[in-house]
This record gives structure tokens, C-alpha cells and sequence, in this order.
């Protein structure tokens, strides 16, 4: 346990300007305050923040943090208070030891909401300060090495979890490549401890028969760039077991398929000497297609920077290369917190680390609930990435598999929201398609576009997905309000009562409604039935009196063209479908059909035409069927699909004959299945996107009167 006069000659050799004086005044506080208090291995309990704060020396961190490393536990574990520690050593230490205290209550809960709720706030606490995260990691880091004191086997896995997921990406994120390797592989012991001892002995038995190997690989790298006046250092790195342990699972290989198990690193003077030292290296070995990477013209988001190749180099062996400066190498393992070893002078923190940051608390912004939020925020750290830039040369990094509309998202929620297509590299292209390195991106947008709910299939960020997933909620909760007045407006119309929302407001109570809206909304979901609502505020009424026997499809009540009862049957035009209003895969209704609607609870209504074979199952429900009618919107310029069962000579050219003729009768072909093939004819399904049911019956007597289609039906079922 390092002594007091230790710990702060230790902040003052590096920080001559550390507060001596509150560095002594904190370490007496901490250790009085904790007492006789002990942790799970029988140690005084002091010796945690002691050894947090001897972590953070190590990274050479300001004064502040290891003040607040010392008090880290004493609000959360002790009697003292923040005001206390405020009123003792200042505002800065107050603030920080009580973003650290929030984050301090976080543990991996049984209860999933919970833990999503702890981490919502560990990305608020962080963002105000950046040393409120260093601390927490440090003391997590702590806990990991004394994890197996814990006696609970259930708990020590939870925990681990907790690292694995949680603060080794974080870690990562802030470019702590040293923190991170220390929690991932601290976590593996725990979690997969068989598949780690595996690994440590097949490198351990690597190390004792290669490193005469590696050694000369070493000794002839040297001799190759000093051959050329480039003064390097140059070393071997091995990979970590758990990195292994991943790519092995990633890649599902076995270990002897691995060929960078042993990475080399050369360290020189300055950028220029980098490129140098990489053109040295490839006019001397073989490069490895595909393997160089160039992260100081392009750095990753944490500030990370280096040059990556592969070469098949000394004694014919495939070998990964790393060349960087002595302070891109501080960085690189220390990441953030190497930025107050290089305050004075070195390199600049321009906040380009910090965009994840900002990009987390849009999520937070947009996410409907912790559990979302964590969800959401997985898919922001765990991915490799892929860097794009905008038409102005802007460097967008996003996760490998990443599509425009990703891109767009990224560059800001209202160019994702307004996007409509997008060029890469000067040609349009599908807004699914997959972003590759060094790809230039132009978002075309447009003010009338929103979110299409399809996007969701595809994007694979966070931000992306979590502003999506907001539009289809508020634009969900619209549709549903829109529904549910329509449909209480024809329930007091049959009834005949005036309808009024002051009427309404005498139920809000009973159904747990704070407005209207709330009650039309429910009712437009089918969470309340309209009989439910009119009973409670007419008791009596005739809606409420429940039909007996079964259903007679209310669309049979009248023949196409009679209006008289088209007052009382709900208008569903200008309902988004797939929001409040489905149409039913089984028969695809269209503008023309008759039609009857479906209320599916928290979904909804479905919309099936009269004749459809589905509808006999619900005849015993009849408190779930909804008269409805088609109304033409405002332009009449909604599509609908319609499917056809078509049966088509097997001809060449026969069914671009029958592509055009559906196209000539401005009918788009959304889908096409061929459902069963023989010597001379083929069976198609197919679906065609169509005004209404007179569209599709001209595009059926069109393709009746050609000759390589042998018959063509309306598709039922």
C-alpha cells in the first residue's frame, strides 16, 4: 500500500503545480472516514481509493482526480457529505466526487431496467467531465483484481459482465488500449476460464520455441531501417488472450490458423520518419493486399494514431507492422488520459474523441427508455468501423456494414430525417447499400421526406436507429389518436348523440387518461373498445348492448356504390399503413373493395376485404369488427398492393412481356415469386402496386389479352 508522502511525491514529479497541501488533507479525510470498514479479501477498506489513486498516477493524471480517487467512496460509503467535501476542498473535487458516487451505484441488476437506467446515467455523469469516467474505470479496474475475494460465484460473474460490456468499450473509446486489455482479460478469467489457461499455454509455448524467431525478426527489421539512416526502436507485441479468444470466435478458426498472434511496433521520431520508415519496409518486403492502414491522415475517433501494414518479411513469415511516434504511442495506450501528459505543448485535444460522447447523449435524447437506450448504445461501441467522408472532405467514422442512412444520421438527425437518397462516390446508389472505407458520401434530402419505418431493417447505429424508432412512435401515436376519434365520432353519430371532446373528458378518469388525446389514442390502438367508452359516459347506450350470435360481415350490409350507411363506417384513407391501420396480407385489399376492419390489441386495425377466408375466425369475436370505408385522400395518390396469380407460357422473353405490359398500365411490380415451373409453364405470384381495385382490374384484362399469359387471377389467401 503506498504511504501518503509516496502518493504525493509520485503528483508532484509530474505535476509540479498539484495542490500539496489538499492531496495530504484528502488522503487523511479518506482514511479517517473509512475507519474500520473492510472489503471482501479482510483489507482495510482504505486501501481501495488508495490504490485507485496509485492506478491514476500511473497515467500521470492532474492533481484534481487523484484528490477525487481518494474520496471517490466516502459519500456513498461513509458518513461524510458533499457538502462536506465541498466546504473542504472545493467546488471541482465536490462536483467530481459526486459524479463518480452516481456511477459508483451502478451494478449489473437481475432487474434489466434497472441496470439500463444506471448506465443512462453513467453517460450523463461522464459527459460533463471526462475524469469522472478515468476514476470510475480506475476503480473498477480495482475491483476486477480483487474480484476473486468475492464469495458469490453468481455475483463475480455479473460483475464481469458488467466490465466486458460496459467499461472495457468504454475504455476503448477513450483510446485506454492498456485499461482496456487489463479489464477484458481480468473479465475472461472469470467468465471462460478454461478457454484462457488454454490460451496462455499455447502462448506460453509459442514464447518459449518462437522467440528466437521473433527475436531475429526484431534484430533484422533494425538493421533494415538503419540500413536506410532511419534511427527506430522497434519491439514485439503479443496479443492479449481475450483478443485472441475473440477473433477466434469471430473468425471460427482454431488458434493454429492465427497469423498476427505477434504484432511488431516501430517507434520513430516524427510523422515524416513513419511514412519513412513504411516506404523502407514495403520497397524491401512483399505488402499484404488489403492490410495497410493509414490512421495518421485518418485517425480513429478515440485520437488514436498509426500506420498498420502487412508485410510477408524476415524468414518468408506474414507479419503486422505498427509504426508511430513516442507520442502516438503514449496516446495509443493511454488514450484521454495522456492529454495532461501532454497539456504543455503537445498534442491538441480538438473534442474529435468526444463526438461518440455526443453521439450517446443523442441516443439518450431520442430513445423511448433505458432498456432502448442500452440497446442502442451497444450498437454504437461494440462494432469495427469504417470511415467515410462528406463532399466538403469531412471524416465520418461509422460501424462496419454502415449504409447512407447511417452516414446521414451521423452528420446530423435532421439530414437523416429529410434523406432521400444518397451518391457515393458520384453515383446514386440503394440507401441499403453497405458503406466501404474511404468512400465519399453526398445525402440528397428533401423537406417533404420523413423516416420510413423500413429503415430500421438495415441501419446498424444507435443514433440512427434510436431516431428512427422516435418518428414511428410519435408518428404511430398520431395515427392512433387520428383512428380513435374517427372511430368514437362514428360511435356517438350511431347512437346519435352530439360528439364533443367535453362529452369525452367524463371517462378520462375511469379509463387512467390524462387528455382526449390519451383516450383516442387508446381507443385507435385497441387497448378500449368503443362500447367500453360510450358505456362509461352514456350508460345505456345502444353501442354498448354486445352483439349476439355471429357476425354477418357489415360490409354486407351494403352493395358497392350505396352511401347510406357511409356515415357510420370509419374513413381509414390517409392513415399511414403499418402504423394504426394494417392491410392484411391474406387477401390485399383495395380503394374499391368492400371492406371490414380487424381491432387487434396495441396494433391496431387490419383491414381485410369482405370475402376474405381469414374473417370466419374471428366471427365469435364480434367486439373486434370495425365498420370501415375507403375515402380519397386529398390527391388520390396513394399505392396500394394488389397480387396476381399469374400463369405464364415458358417462353424466352415472356416475362418481360409481361413486365411490360404491367409497366405500360403504370403499374409497379414490387414483388415477383415463382411459386411452381414445369416444361411449358411457370406460376408467379405477384404483387403490383396499383391506385385501386379498377387500376389492377385494367392491368388483369391487359395481361388476359396477351398472348404468353395463359390466365391471371386476383390472388386470394
Amino acid at each position: 500500500m503506498i504511504r501518503q508522502f509516496e502518493l504525493v511525491e509520485t503528483v508532484k514529479s509530474y505535476d509540479p503545480a498539484a495542490d500539496e497541501d489538499a492531496l495530504n488533507r484528502a488522503y487523511v479525510f479518506s482514511m479517517k472516514a473509512h475507519g474500520s470498514q473492510e472489503r471482501a479479501s479482510g483489507d482495510p477498506y482504505f486501501k481501495h481509493p488508495l490504490e485507485v489513486a496509485n492506478i491514476l498516477t500511473k497515467m500521470k493524471l492532474d492533481g484534481a482526480s487523484i484528490i477525487t480517487a481518494l474520496l471517490h467512496d466516502t459519500v456513498e460509503d461513509t458518513e461524510a457529505t458533499l457538502d462536506q467535501i465541498e466546504q473542504l476542498f472545493g467546488k471541482e473535487i465536490a462536483r467530481l466526487v459526486d459524479g463518480v458516487t452516481k456511477l459508483s451505484r451502478i451494478e449489473l441488476q437481475s432487474d434489466h431496467t434497472k441496470h439500463a437506467e444506471n448506465f443512462r446515467k453513467l453517460v450523463l455523469a461522464m459527459s460533463e467531465d471526462i475524469r469522472v469516467l478515468l476514476v470510475k474505470l480506475a476503480d473498477r479496474l480495482h475491483n476486477m483484481q480483487t474480484l476473486h475475494f468475492i464469495k458469490d460465484a453468481e455475483k463475480r460473474k455479473r460483475i464481469a459482465r458488467e466490465t466486458l460490456e460496459i467499461y472495457a468499450p468504454l475504455a476503448e473509446r477513450i483510446g485506454m488500449q492498456q485499461m482496456k486489455d487489463e479489464l477484458e482479460n481480468l473479465a475472461f478469467a472469470e467468465l471462460h476460464a478454461d478457454a484462457r489457461d488454454s490460451i496462455l499455454q499455447r502462448l506460453t509455448f509459442l514464447r518459449e520455441s518462437g522467440r528466437p524467431r521473433s527475436d531475429r525478426i526484431i534484430a533484422e527489421l533494425k538493421r533494415t531501417l538503419a540500413a536506410d539512416g532511419l534511427d527506430a526502436a522497434v519491439s514485439g507485441r503479443e496479443k492479449t488472450p481475450y483478443s485472441i479468444w475473440r477473433k477466434m470466435q469471430r473468425k471460427n478458426v482454431p488458434f493454429e490458423q492465427l497469423s498476427d498472434i505477434m504484432a511488431f511496433r516501430i517507434v520513430v521520431a516524427d510523422v515524416a520518419a513513419c511514412y519513412r520508415a513504411l516506404g523502407i519496409l514495403h520497397s524491401h518486403y512483399s505488402m499484404v493486399p488489403g492490410r495497410f492502414k493509414d490512421y495518421i491522415s485518418t485517425p480513429k475517433p478515440n485520437g488514436y494514431r498509426s500506420l498498420h501494414t502487412g508485410v510477408i518479411g524476415p524468414e518468408k513469415q506474414r507479419i503486422e507492422i505498427q509504426i508511430r511516434t513516442r507520442e502516438m504511442h503514449e496516446i495509443a495506450e493511454l488514450g484521454v488520459a495522456a492529454h495532461w501528459r501532454y497539456k504543455d505543448g503537445g498534442p491538441a485535444m480538438d473534442g474529435r474523441q468526444y463526438r461518440w460522447l455526443r453521439e450517446l447523449l443523442d441516443i439518450l435524447e431520442h430513445a423511448a427508455g433505458p432498456e432502448e437506450f442500452l440497446e442502442h448504445t451497444k450498437l454504437e461501441m461494440f462494432q469495427d468501423q469504417v470511415f467515410c467522408f462528406t463532399p466538403k472532405g469531412d471524416l465520418i467514422a461509422l460501424p462496419r456494414a454502415a449504409t447512407p442512412v447511417d452516414f446521414a444520421y451521423a452528420v446530423h438527425s435532421e439530414v437523416g430525417n429529410t434523406c432521400v437518397g444518397a451518391k457515393i462516390n458520384g453515383r446514386h446508389m440503394p440507401l441499403r447499400t453497405q458503406l466501404h472505407n474511404g468512400d465519399q458520401v453526398e445525402i440528397v434530402t428533401s423537406r417533404a421526406q420523413t423516416p420510413s419505418p423500413t429503415w430500421e431493417r438495415f441501419v446498424v447505429t444507435g443514433k440512427a436507429r434510436a431516431c428512427i424508432r422516435r418518428f414511428i412512435r410519435t408518428q404511430q401515436r398520431a395515427q392512433y389518436v387520428e383512428l380513435g376519434r374517427a372511430i368514437l365520432q362514428k360511435a356517438f353519430k350511431q347512437d346519435g348523440y352530439d360528439f364533443s371532446d367535453k362529452a369525452l373528458e367524463a371517462g378520462l378518469k375511469r379509463f387512467h387518461c390524462e387528455t382526449v388525446d390519451d383516450l383516442f389514442a387508446q381507443v385507435g390502438a385497441g387497448l378500449q373498445t368503443e362500447r367500453e367508452v360510450m358505456n362509461a359516459i352514456f350508460p345505456g347506450s345502444q353501442v354498448g348492448k354486445p352483439r349476439t350470435g355471429k357476425v354477418v360481415p357489415l360490409g354486407t350490409r351494403r352493395t358497392r356504390g350505396d352511401k347510406a350507411n357511409d356515415h357510420f363506417a370509419v374513413p381509414i384513407t390517409g392513415l399511414i399503413p403499418g402504423m394504426a391501420v394494417h392491410f392484411a396480407g391474406c387477401c390485399h385489399p383495395l380503394p374499391g373493395d368492400r371492406i371490414v376492419g380487424i381491432v387487434t390489441t396495441g396494433k391496431g386495425v387490419t383491414i381485410h376485404t369482405i370475402d376474405c377466408e381469414t374473417l370466419e375466425s374471428f366471427a365469435d369475436a364480434p367486439e373486434r369488427w370495425l365498420d370501415v370505408a375507403w375515402q380519397m385522400g386529398p390527391d388520390g395518390s396513394q399505392m396500394h398492393v394488389g397480387r396476381l396469380h399469374v400463369v405464364l407460357a415458358n417462353g424466352p422473353g415472356n416475362l418481360g412481356s409481361m413486365s411490360t405490359i404491367i409497366g405500360k398500365a403504370n403499374g409497379n411490380i414490387s414483388n415477383l415469386k415463382i411459386t411452381s415451373r414445369s416444361v411449358d409453364f411457370f406460376e408467379l405470384m405477384v404483387d403490383v402496386e396499383v391506385a385501386d381495385l379498377k387500376h389492377l382490374t385494367n392491368i388483369i384484362a391487359a395481361l388476359r389479352a396477351t398472348p404468353v399469359v395463359n390466365s391471371v387471377e386476383r390472388a386470394r389467401g
